[in-house]
């Protein structure tokens, strides 16, 4: 096997939205030499810088990495997908560019599991302002000098805006900003771009040192361990087509995602010492948290056809394909400049006045996927309720030692009752929406799941939906928690609270693996700013100064909640 002669102070895999920060952060701020290390390609398809363009992606194996999971008895035998991105920006590049933040209680979370304070919302609040652009609000809680461009959407269906007006007829408040005090209440989602373009990890964070020669970045490359000598991280093992070829570093950092993050450390020696030794990979560090604690971010759909042209099927067709395009080309907006999920709903079920459990997602087209649906396209629109802060707990494990197999994930969706509950509620929720205010007039209508069933609260009824939940139930792509923070009298824990891997010198992982428990909402945001706090815990760095001024003038509740 071939050895790299060119050392780097850090080697960072996987270049989705944590790594694209972690290394041009490192660069730019840092002058460090860095390696950054991607098996999938670069980011030159022009649908992924094109917000619209993010639909035909989602089932593109080219930028899609396609994780089958394990059969769930639980769900009559199904194996739900779970793709990730794999193209140069990872999940960033693809994904529906939704900007939430969570809430103040999900960081609060973090901090009783790990006892660390400086994982509460306060004290992440400046990584959340220092990194962000946003060219709609300029106050206490957003940042507007920041690389990563935040914006309101740069075109709004005739649905989403029925839906929201819709939404306030059965009770929820109209919510001008999901992140500057309260989720509560239904409005338009802020998305990552930027006059009609996708900002992505790539766009914000390597495009300033693309051209720095202490950055090289390695597309094509697929890590298949780390080299681990006594308990100390030196580099990895990387293949690029026949090529093998080991490459070291003074660290390294993980930022495979929550699904291959825990792959790569077992397949390193780090994980369960008796699942480890079944497959004959020698132990580096017995970590039995390695791969558990899966989470994910579950929804369920209910869909409506409509009686009039609403919404924007057969947008991307013969002449609206050519006049969309032009629109696109000229102003940057209209359909093309569109995320697809450009409102939303965020509620509480059980109480009213409490933190929403539920978040809605508002597709002004009808959702077809052939293996959950099989409704038909049309002119129709999708309400997706998600449950925020799921119970149930998956895992991800491997088949073989072999690097080339893909892992076995189990997300283990609907399998807490509570799950079930709020899923049932929520779709009912949606159904009173689809039934209110100028969504009524357009709906002719609910075709999925029975209506009957939404409209009764029958014992039979439950059931009925509790069978369209089991039958539908699909991921938001928002996996996360199986390589975890925790104290250090915690077995399951992984990392300690400063994101280095326990017992293992040099190594750290900064993705969503890190996190104890889910957030409250898509998960990008977090991302960027947990990475943010990796980096500056790992650098010395300290608050900046006017993020901590900002932060300290603040009255508003949600950013005072946690201290």
């Amino acid at each position: 096997m071939a050895k790299a002669s060119t050392h780097y102070d850090f080697i960072v895999i996987g270049a989705g939205a944590a790594g694209c920060l972690t290394a041009g952060r490192l660069v730019r701020d840092h002058g460090a030499r860095v390696l950054l290390v991607e098996a999938g390609a670069r980011d030159r398809n022009p649908l992924i810088h094109m917000p619209a363009g993010f639909v035909k992606l989602l089932t593109n194996r080219d930028y899609m990495t396609f994780h089958r999971s394990a059969e769930h008895a639980h769900l009559d035998g199904r194996q739900p997908s779970i793709p990730q991105g794999k193209v140069l920006g990872g999940g960033s590049s693809v994904n529906a560019m939704v900007y939430i933040r969570g809430q103040a209680r999900d960081y609060d979370d973090w901090v009783s599991i790990t006892g660390d304070e400086s994982l509460n919302y306060r004290r992440l609040l400046p990584h959340f302002i220092r990194l962000e652009g946003n060219s709609t609000f300029n106050n206490a809680a957003h940042g507007i000098n920041g690389p990563l461009k935040v914006s309101d959407g740069a075109n709004l269906s005739d649905v989403s805006r029925a839906f929201v007006l819709a939404a306030q007829q059965t009770g929820l408040r109209f919510n001008a900003d999901f992140n500057s005090g309260t989720q509560m209440g239904a409005g338009f989602y802020q998305t990552t771009t930027y006059r009609g373009r996708r900002c992505s990890g790539v766009d914000a964070f390597l495009a300033p040192v693309m051209g720095d020669p202490r950055l090289e970045i390695r597309t094509g490359t697929t890590v298949t361990r780390i080299v681990i000598e006594g308990n100390v991280a030196r580099g990895i093992e990387v293949q690029s087509g026949s090529q093998r070829e080991q490459i070291f570093g003074g660290q390294v950092i993980l930022t495979a995602g929550a699904l291959v993050t825990p792959k790569l450390l077992m397949l390193s020696g780090i994980g369960a010492a008796g699942e480890l030794a079944r497959l004959d990979i020698p132990v580096k560090a017995d970590l039995p948290g390695v791969g558990e604690n899966l989470q994910d971010h579950h929804e369920v759909p209910v869909v409506a056809f409509c009686k009039g042209r609403y919404g924007y099927f057969n947008q991307d067709r013969g002449w609206n394909q050519i006049r969309n395009g032009l629109q696109y080309l000229a102003f940057h907006n209209g359909p093309v400049a569109s995320n697809a999920v450009e409102a939303g709903a965020f509620f509480n079920p059980d109480d009213a006045s409490g933190a929403p459990s539920i978040q809605v997602f508002c597709l002004p087209t009808v959702y077809l996927d052939p293996d959950v649906t099989s409704t038909r396209a049309t002119y129709g629109f999708t309400l997706n309720s998600c449950v925020m802060r799921p119970k149930s707990r998956g895992r991800v494990s491997l088949p073989t030692a072999d690097p080339a197999a893909t892992p076995i994930v189990y997300p283990n969706y609907l399998h807490h009752p509570d799950d079930l509950r709020l899923s049932i509620a929520g779709m009912r929720r949606a159904a009173r929406i689809m039934r209110a205010g100028p969504l009524e007039s357009m709906v002719e209508q609910i075709v999925l799941p029975d209506e009957r069933a939404l409209s009764d609260a029958s014992v039979e009824s439950d059931e009925a939906l509790a069978e369209h939940c089991r039958r539908t139930v699909k991921t938001v792509y928002h996996p996360a928690g199986t390589a975890r923070m925790g104290r250090d009298n915690d077995p399951m824990a992984v990392l300690h609270s400063d994101m280095t891997v326990r017992g293992i010198e040099g190594l750290r992982v900064f993705d969503t693996s890190s996190w104890p428990t889910i957030i409250s909402g898509n998960t990008v945001a977090t991302t960027y700013a947990v990475a943010d706090r990796g980096v500056s815990r790992m650098m010395g760095e300290t608050m900046p100064e006017e993020a901590r001024k900002r932060d300290i003038e603040s009255a508003d509740p949600l950013l005072t909640y946690a201290t």
